[in-house]
């Protein structure tokens, strides 16, 4: 009886001609599993794509729910963004890992399989996931492990086959998107020097065709996740939809940015994610209110460590699942209203609220009302600098070398400096080679 092998199946041209190498030239029973994160606009049409290509099975799962709030939120919680990625990509694949490892279990299938190629971050994601979720599967990546065809010999592969392909003009571009945001490489954009095209972009529009006028919306946050908008409750995916669309036609969530590969390698990324860039935006801004400051810092620290393990394909690991249970003990406060401000490509936030809101304004204030104790200031200050003292006391100051070589360019007070008001303040001729400066500040 032929092996059983789950593959993780878009209805592309890789994957399609995948099915039917798979099972002609490795003796697969192939099993196609399609995921939608938001992405796939005809999930029938692709089951049935599969089938014809040769599948002995075909399931097709809407997982747009569990992605947006079983993986897109605890990121967004941790602040997890890779430099300015808010790690769409990423985010999609232990999701999808996992359901392949799933189907393999429930279909009693030994290897799964992935369309990912040797170059990139994705195989790495896809391996490392299920080797943490079923270490007894065998993974294969028939375009990295085999199945070594050009675009033209799958497309010829596929008519000698039969196989249901829609060939279409080749994209510029290597594109991949769900919800959460859409990835551009490839093509014109290699060039690090080369403004991207506007016919890279799909999801929003350029500076220039964005309305003149801004959007004011307002977000609601309970715990650190987003529940509604403008005063009506909104489902996760929902939300990142709607804030997509509008953020995009204000020209908000391009990126553009050199990236640091897993596999060693630096490429230039294009993104697009308007609903992500608001929601970290808003979220940060909540966070800025509520957080003590000690918190605050350690949490950056916190973020940047989950992105990398996100970004490295190390969701399923204890590392990540402690750091989500600190970061969701930071989010007990982060409930309230932001208001944020899109324009021309700009996020901005111009309003937050929050019952657990540490600003006081009496404590802020310089009007009357103002109940910081000045006087308290002293004693904090003399403790601060305690240790910067004695050190110059005992072992000199930390000053390299002087800012005023002489005194040929100190600022002189004319004569009546004190007869009736200051006099114009007369400056001594100027010494080459030294910089004016205002040394006051």
């Amino acid at each position: 009886m032929p092996e059983k092998i789950v593959l993780a199946y878009s209805g592309g041209l890789d994957t399609t001609v995948a099915v039917r190498w798979l099972t002609e030239s490795r003796g697969f029973d192939v099993i196609a599993l399609t995921v939608d994160l938001g992405s796939q606009p005809d999930l029938a049409a692709i089951r049935n794509r599969a089938m014809v290509s040769g599948a002995a099975q075909a399931y097709v799962l809407d997982a747009r729910r569990p992605f947006i709030e079983r993986f897109c939120w605890p990121a967004l919680r941790a602040g997890a963004l890779y430099g300015q990625y808010p790690l769409a990509t990423a985010l999609g694949r232990p999701l999808i890992a996992q359901l392949l490892v799933e189907v393999a279990i429930r279909e009693g299938a030994s290897w799964v399989a992935h369309g990912s190629t040797g170059k990139g971050n994705d195989q790495v994601r896809f391996d490392v996931a299920v080797g943490a979720l079923a270490p007894h599967l065998k993974v294969l990546a028939p375009l990295r492990d085999g199945m070594s065809m050009t675009r033209e010999q799958e497309i010829g592969y596929a008519r000698a086959h039969g196989l249901p392909i829609e060939v279409k003009p080749q994209s510029p571009y290597s594109i991949d998107e769900n919800l959460w945001g859409r990835s551009i490489e490839a093509g014109v954009l290699e060039d690090a020097l080369l403004k991207p095209p506007e016919d890279a972009f799909l999801w929003t529009s350029s500076v220039d065709a964005a309305p003149a006028s801004a959007a004011l919306i307002e977000l609601v946050f309970e715990r650190g996740v987003p529940t509604a908008m403008d005063g009506r409750a909104i489902a996760g995916p929902a939300l990142v939809a709607q804030l997509n669309k509008l953020g995009g036609l204000h020209g908000v969530g391009r990126i553009d940015m050199i990236e640091d590969r897993f596999v060693g390698i630096k490429s230039r990324e294009v993104y697009e994610a308007p609903a992500a860039v608001i929601l970290h935006a808003a979220h940060r801004a909540l966070e800025e209110l509520v957080l003590d400051g000690e918190v605050a810092r350690f949490k950056t620290s916190a973020g940047q460590e989950y992105a990398r393990l996100v970004y490295q394909g190390k969701w399923f690991t204890a590392h990540r699942r402690d750091l989500d249970a600190y970061v969701m003990s930071t989010q007990q406060a982060v409930t309230g209203r932001v208001r944020i401000e899109l324009h021309k490509g700009n996020v901005r936030v111009v309003g937050r609220s929050s019952p657990y809101s540490l600003y006081q304004p009496a404590l802020a204030t310089y009007s009357a009302g103002d109940q910081f104790d000045h006087q308290a200031a002293v004693g904090f200050i003399t403790l601060v600098g305690l240790p910067v003292r004695t050190q110059a006391r005992v072992q000199g100051s930390a000053a390299t070398e002087p800012l005023l070589e002489d005194d040929r360019h100190v600022v002189e007070v004319g004569p009546g400096a004190f007869e009736g008001g200051l006099a114009e303040p007369v400056l001594a001729p100027a010494v080459p080679g030294v910089v004016d400066a205002d040394l006051g500040r």
